[in-house]
């Protein structure tokens, strides 16, 4: 069998699994809960747990009048949207593994990211505010979404094949890319020293000047509630493609769907902090070597799994050489690298 199947097949040793998942899933929700409140509590000025509540106290009665307050406020804020944004890329990656039956799809793999790159930078390069960067962003990765649908709709419709891929979308994506990587070359290339430093930051990934916003959230949960709907037709899919039509999945219209919805929810990520890596590669794997390739498990673990990772990554980004701040997409590489091999390692001795 797949990569989805290796000797976990979602209707064999059911109890175990699900003994597994009555603790993996509440101490993953724990996980993201304990990322927030360290975020929270770390920085270049550290609150106590005592200052941290009187801080809550004050931000619910709407009086932030102490230092501790102002600080919760503005660390909440970016904790909150780096949690959404890991969140969105770690099912958005769970979603493309399951469209491409691939384990080294992410939500990067398609060009869809490099479309949000191309039309983030040429704003930054024109001197666009921040929310016209945020919109410029999400535009591009959403034109780049329509090319790919449009060039790749053929086998977007099929009803499967032997294989299990898609390999005329997953060509054109990579040669989608490749196009946006030269665009984003030839930009950082000519752009002056003062914009070079912003471009530079917003390729790697940087939580830094982000805002709260209602957008990301709302994508995410609208995305996150339509995956698990879809739980059951993606596992079909995933281990039965050829037979799905008898099981009752329209194959093509699972993946258009889920094609749609993984380039929504990479728009919004990179839109909101840039081309953040690994997240969307390593937290699906590591669930799934947890968890087995059971979606209705895997979606919830990834979604809090991606998130709580990417909100201690911020934090680690902001304070280890404070008060000049990493970006945070440096982190998820130095930790996603070594995280990534051992999985590979732990898959080869299955």
């Amino acid at each position: 069998m797949s990569f989805f199947s290796h000797r976990q097949h979602p209707d064999r040793r059911a109890i175990p699994v699900l003994q597994s998942a009555a603790v993996i899933l509440p101490a993953l929700g724990l996980f993201a809960l304990a990322s927030l409140i360290t975020a929270c509590l770390c920085g270049s000025v550290s609150l106590t747990l005592s200052e941290l509540w009187h801080a809550v106290f004050e931000l619910v009665h709407g009086e932030p009048s102490s230092l501790a307050a102002s600080l919760l406020e503005l660390r909440l804020g970016r904790a909150f949207t780096g949690f959404i944004t890991g969140a969105t890329l770690a099912l958005s990656g769970v979603m493309m593994q399951a469209l491409l039956r691939n384990p080294l799809a992410d939500p990067y793999v398609l060009g869809i990211s490099g479309g949000a790159s191309v039309g983030a930078l040429v704003m930054i390069l024109f001197y666009g505010a921040f929310w016209m960067v945020d919109m410029a962003a999400f535009a591009g990765a959403i034109l780049v979404a329509l090319l790919l649908f449009a060039l790749a709709y053929r086998d977007l419709r099929g009803s499967g094949s032997s294989d299990g891929s898609a390999p005329i979308l997953l060509l054109t994506g990579v040669i989608v890319a490749s196009g946006c990587g030269a665009l984003v070359t030839l930009m950082l290339s000519v752009a002056p020293d003062s914009r070079l430093r912003s471009m530079v930051f917003w390729m790697i990934g940087d939580l830094s000047n982000t805002q709260s916003r209602y957008m990301p959230w709302i994508i995410g949960v609208a995305v996150f509630l339509f995956a698990m709907r879809h739980a059951r037709g993606m596992n079909i899919a995933a281990m039965h493609a050829d037979n799905a039509t008898t099981l009752g999945v329209n194959i093509g219209r699972l993946r258009q769907s889920l094609f749609f919805c993984s380039a929504l929810l990479t728009a919004s990520a990179v839109s909101t902090a840039g081309s953040i890596g690994f997240v969307g590669l390593i937290m699906p794997h590591a669930c799934r070597f947890a968890l087995g390739p059971d979606h209705r498990l895997l979606i919830p673990a990834a979604t809090l799994a991606g998130g709580g990772f990417l909100v201690f990554a911020d934090t680690i980004a902001r304070t280890v050489v404070a008060p000049q701040q990493l970006p945070v997409g440096v982190i998820t590489a130095i930790i996603g690298v070594p995280m990534f091999l051992f999985q590979l390692h732990q898959l080869r001795r299955r």
